[in-house]
């Protein structure tokens, strides 16, 4: 319901915008910059589907062969009692506990392409334990939104756009975007345990988040230490390590136990497709949707809103040239990916707008467009109170990112 009132505005505000542009500023381009979005956005969506269809083909193979092999089983029971307080719905030896498990491991590595089959898996799974199929339950609500608020430890792909847009230290943004994921899964977290009634105070989610807030502490220590020239090398290669040992693991534990480990990996495959075509409806509609909020100006429109706005309270704005990769990552990742090269060739990757804008890139996850996929893949149409959580999550992430930003770079 919440992704119908969005679309409707997302087209009406369009509307109302092209026509002041058209009535009193003479602008005859925009009315065909929006129709020609929808056909724009329309090929992007069907794009991504397509190219989603054989990552996600490999990874529920390589799930398929992994669950056979023991190491899904392994990975749930290491979760599974801190899994079984955040999802109490779940029942304690279900295989979705090691689904999410790879998924949000992938996402912390910044490996997008492995965490989305993951998470499409890990979905379908929950949406098995689901009684009202067309409703988002808990648990599904609680997955969704730890995804959309993007945990990420090692941000590869920003770190990787800084190097060939000329940064003297691409990977200066590490601690920053780490500060800020951090920041943002802590409140989305947050959010849906209190509307979920859960015991955040409970001793074993102490102790398990506690475990992971020292990891935070501790790659933030270390590469620290660490020359700047190293840290992208350092980052890139042990996350590559990682995802390639999984797989390794994933074959080796399966051929130890005399699996067909071809045969597994086919079956799992061989779910693919149906849900890329599931899906392929659902990415066209919001993409739409948000190409034409975006070619109607109505984003600029925003934007210089809330720099006058500051400026008028006698507030710094030099964070506002950024803020339009911030307000798009909800909406698009690819959007929020152009607005920050955009920023970086204007200001260069260097300047406060070009490192703010990169944390702001890596510091959560596209939150419409999971929203539109993940729950798409089920058809589970009413999101009760996901994307509220999930802007929460987000809002965090620009707060964040603009305090931990002046703190590093101003």
């Amino acid at each position: 319901m919440v992704l119908n009132y969005i679309w409707i505005a997302f087209f009406l505000i369009a509307l109302v915008v092209g026509l002041i542009k058209l009535i009193f500023l003479g602008d005859t381009q925009v009315f065909t910059d929006m129709v020609n979005s929808t056909f724009d956005m329309a090929e992007t969506g069907f794009t991504i589907s397509l190219g989603l269809a054989g990552v996600l083909t490999l990874w529920l193979g390589l799930m398929k062969v992994g669950e056979k092999g023991g190491v899904i089983d392994i990975l749930a029971k290491l979760v599974r009692p801190f899994f079984h307080r955040l999802f109490p719905g779940i029942p304690r030896d279900h295989p979705v506990h090691g689904s999410m498990i790879m998924n949000f491991a992938a996402n912390m590595l910044g490996l997008d392409n492995a965490a989305t089959p993951l998470g499409l898996k890990a979905m379908q799974q929950l949406q098995s334990l689901n009684p009202e199929k067309d409703t988002a339950t808990d648990a599904q609500i609680m997955f969704l939104v730890l995804n959309t608020s993007g945990l990420t430890l090692i941000p590869i792909s920003v770190m990787v756009y800084r190097a060939q847009l000329g940064a003297v230290n691409p990977s200066d943004i590490f601690i920053p975007i780490l500060l800020t994921t951090f920041f943002s899964t802590m409140a989305g977290l947050i959010s849906v345990a209190v509307v979920q009634r859960i015991n955040l105070l409970d001793r074993v989610v102490l102790a398990y988040l506690g475990g992971l807030t020292a990891a935070v502490v501790a790659i933030i220590v270390y590469f620290s230490r660490l020359p700047q020239g190293q840290i992208e090398t350092i980052s890139t290669v042990t996350a590559n390590l990682l995802l390639f040992g999984v797989i390794a693991t994933f074959i080796g534990l399966a051929a130890l136990r005399r699996v067909n480990v071809y045969e597994a990996f086919i079956e799992g495959a061989k779910e693919g497709f149906p849900v890329v075509i599931k899906i392929v409806p659902y990415l066209v509609a919001i993409l739409v949707g948000i190409g034409v909020f975006r070619a109607s100006g109505a984003m600029d429109y925003l934007v210089a809103g809330i720099g006058n706005t500051f400026a008028a309270m006698g507030m710094n704005t030099d964070f506002i040239e950024a803020i339009p990769t911030a307000l798009m990552k909800p909406l698009s990742g690819s959007g929020a990916r152009g607005m920050m090269v955009d920023a970086m060739q204007t200001h260069g990757a260097d300047s406060f707008v070009g490192r703010l804008a990169s944390t702001f890139q890596g510091s959560t996850d596209t939150t419409f467009y999971i929203i539109a996929l993940y729950f798409g893949s089920v058809g589970v149409k009413k999101t009760r109170y996901a994307v509220t959580c999930g802007l929460i999550a987000d809002f965090t992430a620009i707060i964040a990112g603009i305090l931990i930003a002046y703190l590093f770079f101003h």
